[in-house]
Protein backbone atom coordinates (compact mmCIF):
# COMPACT_ATOMS: atom_id res chain seq x y z
CA UNK A 1 0.00 0.00 0.00
CA UNK A 2 2.76 2.46 1.08
CA UNK A 3 4.61 1.61 -2.80
CA UNK A 4 1.16 2.43 -4.34
CA UNK A 5 0.68 5.59 -2.55
CA UNK A 6 4.11 6.75 -3.49
CA UNK A 7 2.97 5.97 -7.05
CA UNK A 8 0.14 8.10 -6.91
CA UNK A 9 2.05 10.73 -5.41
CA UNK A 10 4.35 10.16 -8.41
CA UNK A 11 1.33 10.17 -11.15
CA UNK A 12 0.17 13.51 -9.70
CA UNK A 13 3.71 15.32 -10.32
CA UNK A 14 4.46 13.92 -13.34
CA UNK A 15 2.15 12.11 -15.44
CA UNK A 16 1.50 13.25 -18.80
CA UNK A 17 -1.95 11.78 -20.29
CA UNK A 18 -1.56 9.50 -22.68
CA UNK A 19 2.15 9.87 -22.60
CA UNK A 20 3.97 8.90 -19.43
CA UNK A 21 2.73 7.90 -16.21
CA UNK A 22 4.60 5.91 -13.29
CA UNK A 23 3.68 2.44 -12.65
CA UNK A 24 4.22 -0.51 -10.30
CA UNK A 25 7.02 -2.65 -12.18
CA UNK A 26 8.16 -6.23 -11.44
CA UNK A 27 8.65 -6.34 -7.56
CA UNK A 28 6.75 -3.79 -7.22
CA UNK A 29 9.43 -1.35 -8.27
CA UNK A 30 8.37 1.75 -9.07
CA UNK A 31 9.22 2.82 -13.55
CA UNK A 32 7.81 5.68 -15.69
CA UNK A 33 6.29 3.85 -18.39
CA UNK A 34 6.52 6.19 -21.60
CA UNK A 35 4.02 5.21 -24.97
CA UNK A 36 3.84 8.18 -27.78
CA UNK A 37 3.00 7.67 -31.71
CA UNK A 38 7.17 7.20 -32.14
CA UNK A 39 8.15 4.52 -29.52
CA UNK A 40 7.58 2.83 -26.19
CA UNK A 41 9.96 2.86 -22.89
CA UNK A 42 10.30 1.98 -19.44
CA UNK A 43 12.96 3.88 -17.10
CA UNK A 44 12.67 1.86 -12.96
CA UNK A 45 13.80 4.94 -10.40
CA UNK A 46 16.27 2.29 -8.68
CA UNK A 47 18.94 2.34 -10.37
CA UNK A 48 17.45 5.22 -13.24
CA UNK A 49 17.59 1.34 -14.78
CA UNK A 50 15.89 1.39 -18.73
CA UNK A 51 14.71 -1.80 -19.02
CA UNK A 52 12.65 -0.89 -22.34
CA UNK A 53 12.89 0.73 -25.79
CA UNK A 54 10.44 -0.39 -28.51
CA UNK A 55 10.01 1.98 -31.57
CA UNK A 56 7.34 2.40 -33.31
CA UNK A 57 6.52 -0.62 -35.71
CA UNK A 58 9.55 -2.50 -33.95
CA UNK A 59 10.77 -5.19 -32.08
CA UNK A 60 12.20 -4.81 -28.59
CA UNK A 61 15.37 -3.78 -28.82
CA UNK A 62 17.03 -4.11 -25.12
CA UNK A 63 17.66 -7.69 -23.50
CA UNK A 64 16.36 -8.80 -20.01
CA UNK A 65 16.72 -11.41 -18.82
CA UNK A 66 13.75 -13.84 -17.46
CA UNK A 67 15.46 -14.69 -14.26
CA UNK A 68 16.88 -10.91 -13.11
CA UNK A 69 15.76 -10.18 -9.13
CA UNK A 70 13.05 -7.52 -8.96
CA UNK A 71 13.89 -6.30 -5.66
CA UNK A 72 14.87 -3.25 -3.91
CA UNK A 73 19.13 -2.70 -3.48
CA UNK A 74 20.01 -5.28 -6.28
CA UNK A 75 20.80 -4.61 -9.86
CA UNK A 76 18.22 -5.52 -12.68
CA UNK A 77 20.40 -8.12 -15.08
CA UNK A 78 19.38 -6.58 -18.54
CA UNK A 79 18.32 -2.97 -20.25
CA UNK A 80 21.11 -0.31 -19.37
CA UNK A 81 22.65 0.09 -15.95
CA UNK A 82 24.37 2.43 -14.90
CA UNK A 83 27.83 1.64 -13.82
CA UNK A 84 29.36 4.43 -11.76
CA UNK A 85 31.72 5.53 -9.94
CA UNK A 86 33.59 2.53 -10.81
CA UNK A 87 33.50 -0.33 -13.36
CA UNK A 88 34.13 -3.92 -12.40
CA UNK A 89 35.44 -4.85 -9.15
CA UNK A 90 36.53 -1.81 -7.56
CA UNK A 91 40.91 -2.21 -7.12
CA UNK A 92 41.32 -0.98 -3.72
CA UNK A 93 38.30 -2.70 -2.26
CA UNK A 94 36.96 -6.23 -3.13
CA UNK A 95 34.11 -6.14 -0.50
CA UNK A 96 32.66 -3.28 -2.52
CA UNK A 97 29.45 -3.51 -4.63
CA UNK A 98 30.49 -4.67 -8.59
CA UNK A 99 30.05 -1.74 -10.88
CA UNK A 100 29.52 1.19 -8.21
CA UNK A 101 26.78 2.35 -6.49
CA UNK A 102 24.49 3.92 -8.84
CA UNK A 103 22.64 1.11 -10.42
CA UNK A 104 21.19 -0.20 -7.11
CA UNK A 105 20.68 3.21 -5.32
CA UNK A 106 16.95 4.60 -5.60
CA UNK A 107 17.25 8.01 -7.78
CA UNK A 108 14.93 11.01 -7.53
CA UNK A 109 12.74 11.43 -10.38
CA UNK A 110 13.09 15.36 -11.06
CA UNK A 111 10.97 15.74 -14.22
CA UNK A 112 8.68 14.36 -17.00
CA UNK A 113 8.32 16.24 -19.98
CA UNK A 114 7.39 16.40 -23.71
CA UNK A 115 10.17 16.95 -25.88
CA UNK A 116 8.64 17.14 -29.77
CA UNK A 117 7.32 13.96 -30.30
CA UNK A 118 9.73 12.15 -28.07
CA UNK A 119 9.39 12.30 -24.01
CA UNK A 120 12.42 13.09 -21.64
CA UNK A 121 13.06 12.01 -18.24
CA UNK A 122 15.31 13.33 -15.68
CA UNK A 123 16.57 11.60 -12.61
CA UNK A 124 19.30 12.35 -9.65
CA UNK A 125 21.85 10.74 -7.79
CA UNK A 126 23.16 12.81 -4.73
CA UNK A 127 26.47 11.59 -2.48
CA UNK A 128 24.87 10.82 1.02
CA UNK A 129 26.33 9.20 4.03
CA UNK A 130 25.70 5.79 2.17
CA UNK A 131 27.82 6.77 -1.28
CA UNK A 132 30.65 8.12 1.38
CA UNK A 133 31.16 4.62 2.53
CA UNK A 134 32.66 3.59 -0.56
CA UNK A 135 33.36 6.54 -2.71
CA UNK A 136 34.62 10.05 -0.54
CA UNK A 137 33.74 12.58 -3.20
CA UNK A 138 30.61 15.00 -3.15
CA UNK A 139 28.67 15.05 -6.29
CA UNK A 140 25.34 15.68 -8.30
CA UNK A 141 24.79 13.01 -10.94
CA UNK A 142 22.14 13.88 -13.57
CA UNK A 143 20.67 11.32 -15.92
CA UNK A 144 18.21 11.90 -18.84
CA UNK A 145 16.63 9.63 -21.18
CA UNK A 146 14.93 10.59 -24.25
CA UNK A 147 12.46 8.31 -25.26
CA UNK A 148 11.68 8.64 -28.92
CA UNK A 149 12.48 7.55 -32.60
CA UNK A 150 16.15 7.34 -31.42
CA UNK A 151 16.92 6.20 -27.17
CA UNK A 152 19.85 9.02 -25.82
CA UNK A 153 20.96 9.11 -22.57
CA UNK A 154 23.08 11.64 -21.17
CA UNK A 155 24.75 11.28 -18.22
CA UNK A 156 25.93 14.15 -16.16
CA UNK A 157 28.40 14.09 -12.97
CA UNK A 158 29.44 17.45 -11.31
CA UNK A 159 32.27 17.31 -8.91
CA UNK A 160 30.66 19.91 -5.96
CA UNK A 161 33.83 18.97 -3.99
CA UNK A 162 37.23 21.35 -2.99
CA UNK A 163 39.07 18.39 -4.91
CA UNK A 164 39.62 16.97 -8.75
CA UNK A 165 38.17 13.21 -8.59
CA UNK A 166 38.67 10.25 -10.87
CA UNK A 167 35.71 8.20 -11.88
CA UNK A 168 34.60 5.75 -14.08
CA UNK A 169 30.99 5.09 -16.12
CA UNK A 170 29.51 2.94 -18.18
CA UNK A 171 25.97 2.87 -20.18
CA UNK A 172 26.31 -0.83 -20.27
CA UNK A 173 23.71 -1.72 -22.86
CA UNK A 174 22.09 -5.18 -23.51
CA UNK A 175 20.89 -5.84 -26.74
CA UNK A 176 18.46 -8.22 -27.65
CA UNK A 177 19.49 -9.91 -30.68
CA UNK A 178 18.44 -13.16 -32.37
CA UNK A 179 21.58 -15.37 -32.67
CA UNK A 180 24.95 -13.87 -31.03
CA UNK A 181 27.10 -16.23 -33.66
CA UNK A 182 25.25 -14.68 -36.62
CA UNK A 183 25.79 -11.10 -35.24
CA UNK A 184 28.70 -8.99 -35.65
CA UNK A 185 29.75 -5.44 -34.43
CA UNK A 186 31.19 -2.97 -37.27
CA UNK A 187 33.12 -0.15 -36.74
CA UNK A 188 36.06 -1.31 -34.07
CA UNK A 189 38.83 -2.42 -36.93
CA UNK A 190 41.78 -1.27 -36.35
CA UNK A 191 41.21 -0.81 -32.91
CA UNK A 192 43.22 -1.77 -30.07
CA UNK A 193 41.53 -3.46 -27.12
CA UNK A 194 42.36 -5.17 -23.83
CA UNK A 195 41.16 -8.82 -23.39
CA UNK A 196 39.80 -9.58 -20.25
CA UNK A 197 39.84 -12.88 -20.82
CA UNK A 198 42.92 -13.34 -21.65
CA UNK A 199 44.88 -11.53 -18.32
CA UNK A 200 44.21 -7.99 -19.72
CA UNK A 201 46.32 -8.72 -22.71
CA UNK A 202 45.97 -5.68 -24.92
CA UNK A 203 45.17 -6.80 -28.48
CA UNK A 204 44.51 -5.35 -32.33
CA UNK A 205 40.84 -6.21 -33.59
CA UNK A 206 40.91 -7.16 -37.00
CA UNK A 207 37.82 -6.56 -38.98
CA UNK A 208 34.34 -6.85 -37.43
CA UNK A 209 34.20 -8.15 -33.81
CA UNK A 210 32.86 -11.66 -33.89
CA UNK A 211 31.49 -13.60 -31.01
CA UNK A 212 32.65 -17.27 -30.90
CA UNK A 213 33.48 -17.61 -27.05
CA UNK A 214 33.40 -15.75 -23.72
CA UNK A 215 34.11 -11.95 -24.74
CA UNK A 216 35.18 -9.20 -22.21
CA UNK A 217 37.09 -6.34 -24.27
CA UNK A 218 37.62 -2.64 -23.84
CA UNK A 219 38.43 -0.98 -26.83
CA UNK A 220 40.44 1.85 -26.46
CA UNK A 221 40.00 5.65 -28.03
CA UNK A 222 36.93 4.44 -29.63
CA UNK A 223 35.16 6.16 -32.67
CA UNK A 224 31.57 8.03 -32.15
CA UNK A 225 29.59 5.06 -33.34
CA UNK A 226 29.42 1.47 -34.07
CA UNK A 227 26.76 -0.46 -35.61
CA UNK A 228 25.48 -3.88 -34.61
CA UNK A 229 24.03 -6.04 -37.55
CA UNK A 230 22.13 -8.53 -36.41
CA UNK A 231 21.12 -10.55 -39.89
CA UNK A 232 18.81 -12.77 -37.87
CA UNK A 233 16.09 -10.22 -36.71
CA UNK A 234 16.86 -8.25 -39.86
CA UNK A 235 17.68 -4.90 -38.03
CA UNK A 236 21.32 -2.39 -38.05
CA UNK A 237 21.62 -0.91 -34.51
CA UNK A 238 23.39 2.25 -34.38
CA UNK A 239 25.30 3.29 -31.31
CA UNK A 240 26.65 6.73 -31.15
CA UNK A 241 29.15 8.04 -28.07
CA UNK A 242 30.26 11.51 -27.06
CA UNK A 243 32.58 12.09 -24.32
CA UNK A 244 33.10 8.21 -24.30
CA UNK A 245 36.84 7.31 -25.19
CA UNK A 246 36.22 3.53 -24.88
CA UNK A 247 33.45 1.10 -25.87
CA UNK A 248 33.12 -2.59 -23.76
CA UNK A 249 31.74 -5.60 -25.71
CA UNK A 250 30.68 -8.14 -23.65
CA UNK A 251 29.25 -11.79 -23.83
CA UNK A 252 29.32 -14.64 -21.12
CA UNK A 253 28.67 -17.60 -23.43
CA UNK A 254 27.87 -20.82 -22.11
CA UNK A 255 29.82 -21.40 -18.73
CA UNK A 256 29.59 -17.76 -17.45
CA UNK A 257 25.86 -18.02 -18.12
CA UNK A 258 25.05 -20.96 -16.56
CA UNK A 259 26.96 -19.75 -13.08
CA UNK A 260 24.95 -16.66 -12.94
CA UNK A 261 21.80 -17.14 -10.56
CA UNK A 262 19.97 -14.35 -12.17
CA UNK A 263 20.50 -15.12 -16.48
CA UNK A 264 19.24 -18.17 -18.04
CA UNK A 265 21.74 -20.74 -18.94
CA UNK A 266 20.70 -20.70 -22.84
CA UNK A 267 20.07 -16.88 -23.15
CA UNK A 268 23.46 -15.81 -24.09
CA UNK A 269 22.24 -16.46 -27.48
CA UNK A 270 20.42 -13.75 -27.62
CA UNK A 271 22.25 -10.95 -26.04
CA UNK A 272 25.23 -8.56 -26.47
CA UNK A 273 26.46 -6.21 -24.69
CA UNK A 274 27.93 -3.11 -26.70
CA UNK A 275 28.67 -0.08 -23.81
CA UNK A 276 29.29 3.56 -24.20
CA UNK A 277 32.32 4.19 -21.09
CA UNK A 278 35.01 5.52 -19.63
CA UNK A 279 36.83 2.93 -17.77
CA UNK A 280 40.62 1.50 -16.90
CA UNK A 281 43.28 4.13 -17.99
CA UNK A 282 40.47 6.43 -19.32
CA UNK A 283 38.52 6.52 -16.68
CA UNK A 284 37.12 10.62 -16.09
CA UNK A 285 39.10 13.16 -14.12
CA UNK A 286 36.79 16.18 -12.94
CA UNK A 287 37.98 19.54 -11.30
CA UNK A 288 36.50 20.94 -8.39
CA UNK A 289 33.34 22.50 -9.41
CA UNK A 290 33.37 21.21 -13.16
CA UNK A 291 31.38 18.46 -14.88
CA UNK A 292 31.53 15.66 -17.37
CA UNK A 293 28.53 14.67 -19.36
CA UNK A 294 28.77 11.48 -22.06
CA UNK A 295 26.56 10.51 -24.24
CA UNK A 296 24.63 7.54 -25.91
CA UNK A 297 22.00 7.64 -28.44
CA UNK A 298 20.62 4.27 -30.35
CA UNK A 299 19.13 3.93 -33.82
CA UNK A 300 17.68 1.55 -35.82
CA UNK A 301 17.04 0.46 -38.99
CA UNK A 302 16.69 -2.49 -41.61
CA UNK A 303 19.56 -4.25 -42.25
Amino acid sequence: MKAMATIAELNRRFEIPGLARIDEGNGGLPKVVVTTAEAAGEIYLPGAHVTSWKPSGREEVLFVSAKSRWEDGVAIRGGVPICFPWFGSKQDDPKAPAHGFARTRAWDLQSVEKDGDSVRVTMILESDEKTKKWWPADFRSEYRVIFGRELRMELTMKNLGAEAVRFEEALHTYFRIGDIEKARVQGLDGIKYTDKTDARCEKMQQGDVLITAETDREYLDTPHAVELIDPVMGRKIGIANQNSRTTVVWNPWVKKAAAMSDFGDEEWRQMICVETTNVSQLAVDVGAGCKHQMRAKISIENS
